[in-house]
């Protein structure tokens, strides 16, 4: 059985990137920590950290057991904030991830509800993308976060509660001879345009690309990038045009057409979401409704 303060020792030791900064963090001298990693190696029967690097670099074995440790310290913290909580010795407390756009939209009113209703809960929030979150979700180091869901990026094992449908927007240069057309484009009608997209791995790329294909053709992309803003100033500077989610589009820069999608359009669906077998405390259901509450107040005023 692997010992769980030492676990957390090598955690700390992989986070801080050093023994001395972990030693530090932990209220523990440098030579305590050394001992902690030096019996979880002879414990484990592998090197787990490479020696003598600045900063301390783990071994694949490190980083294998690093991963899982993280996991289990936040199981555990979890547990122990659930009987707190329960035993009425502690507060509430929520540590929630979300994902960038929905963070600067429809984030800060639905945080603003819940600090109204619940101003002793306290909140930890992580701003992530998508791909990062989902592990985080799932090995117990977030509570609640906002995802989005689309049939081209894989299913998640995750109880969620939809929130929205974040409908795609093409954003044009101003002046561009597109945004005198009154009706909704289709995405036929950006076929023969250059494209300012997102990376070909990410999600953004995935949903826009297989909109594309079914809409029969290709977008020819030349700058790729996941930073909304920055696909918002090339757009804005003529290099081309983009497709970018409704919540990405909600403060467009100066310099830009926002115009709507017609059929075929890409949607994602932005949700709540939470480990199914972890503990749904009262401020995990307070933010789910404040979420909803924000959502549809965001709904009807677009």
């Amino acid at each position: 059985m692997l010992d769980v303060r030492r676990l957390r020792v090598l955690a700390e030791v992989a986070n801080r990137g050093s023994f001395s900064a972990a030693a530090d963090a932990l209220s523990l001298t440098q030579s305590a920590v050394s001992q902690h990693v030096a019996a979880l190696e002879r414990e484990v029967g592998m090197t787990l950290v490479e020696r003598g690097m600045r900063p301390v670099e783990l071994t694949e074995a490190g980083h294998a057991l690093t991963r899982h440790a993280v996991g289990i310290l936040a199981r555990l913290d979890g547990a122990e904030q659930e009987l707190g909580e329960i035993a009425g010795r502690r507060h509430g407390r929520l540590r929630f991830g979300s994902f960038p756009t929905a963070l600067a939209t429809l984030v800060p009113p639905a945080f603003a509800r819940f600090r109204r209703r619940h101003p002793n809960v306290k909140l930890h929030v992580v701003d992530d993308h998508l791909q990062r979150l989902l592990p985080r979700l799932a090995g117990g180091e977030l509570d609640l976060a906002l995802i989005y869901e689309h049939a081209v990026l894989p299913e998640v094992d995750l109880q969620r509660t939809v929130l929205l449908e974040d409908e795609f927007r093409v954003i044009l240069p101003a002046r561009h001879r597109l945004s005198r057309r009154r009706r909704p484009l289709e995405l036929t009608d950006l076929a023969e345009e250059p494209w300012i997209g997102g990376a070909p791995n990410s999600a953004w790329f995935r949903i826009t690309g297989d909109a594309c294909r079914r809409a029969g053709f290709t977008p020819e992309v030349s700058f790729a990038s996941d930073d909304y803003t920055a696909v918002q100033a090339l757009v804005a500077a003529g290099l081309g045009v983009s497709v970018v989610p409704g919540l990405a589009a909600a403060h467009p820069l100066p310099g830009l057409e926002v115009r709507a999608l017609g059929s075929g359009g890409p949607v994602r669906r932005i949700c709540a979401a939470r480990p199914r077998d972890a503990y749904h405390g009262p401020a995990v259901t307070a933010m789910v409704e404040s979420l909803r509450q924000a959502a549809a107040a965001l709904m009807r005023s677009s």
